[in-house]
């Protein structure tokens, strides 16, 4: 697994953080501890990735105001719940919180590591895009503002033939800047074109 990706374990009771430090720590997991919400958010950074394991009731900010507060600072890792006091009403109030699991105390071993693996697998698709958009929106500023309208006529399905009178241009000159375009972007087909658009939201 990447080894930048961390379980991150909020819990008030100190007997559950060192079992779970030492239950996904043999398992090879990578682990970070919080006695507090309030320590979680004072110390969260925006480049941290893995997933979180939050505890339901705790002293201070519980776990659903802690999810709340998260969603609220854009933070994006997936977070699973932990209760020993399960009720329906929890659960629903985190699943709406995109909690991508509710599991009580004490813990099925297999339900949880499938749980974080859960969290992995949609942190590397979440970072992936994230690393798309990126790279797009780093590419696209190499860009003419010629190129940039060519690109955006060809990505609303125009054919050169269209873009060249829309742009006042020949038709010849839209292909030498379709072609400029896209060799600077790295693709040799408007399906691709289209895919760094999007990813921008462009289009």
């Amino acid at each position: 697994m990447p080894h930048n990706l961390t379980v991150f374990i909020v819990d008030d009771d100190p007997a559950v953080r060192d079992a779970l430090g030492l239950l996904l720590g043999v398992r090879g997991y990578r682990t970070a501890v919080f006695a507090s919400g309030e320590a979680f958010l004072q110390a969260w950074r925006p480049d941290w990735a893995g997933c979180l394991l939050i505890d339901i009731r705790m002293s201070g900010m519980d776990g659903l105001a802690l999810q709340q507060e998260l969603n609220t600072r854009g933070c994006t890792i997936p977070v699973i719940i932990a209760t020993g006091h399960g009720d329906v009403g929890s659960a629903r109030a985190a699943f709406k919180a995109n909690a991508i699991d509710f599991l009580e105390k004490p813990f099925d071993d297999a339900k949880l590591v499938a749980a974080i693996e859960e969290g992995f697998a949609r942190e590397r698709v979440q970072r992936g895009a994230q690393q798309l958009r990126a790279r797009g929106a780093d590419l696209l500023r190499e860009l003419t503002p010629r190129e940039r309208e060519v690109m955006r006529l060809v990505v609303m399905g125009q054919h050169n033939r269209d873009i060249g009178p829309a742009l006042g241009i020949s038709v010849r000159t839209v292909e030498v800047h379709k072609a400029r375009l896209m060799a600077k972007l790295g693709v040799d087909n408007v399906a691709d074109l289209v895919r760094i658009s999007l990813s921008q939201g462009e289009s």
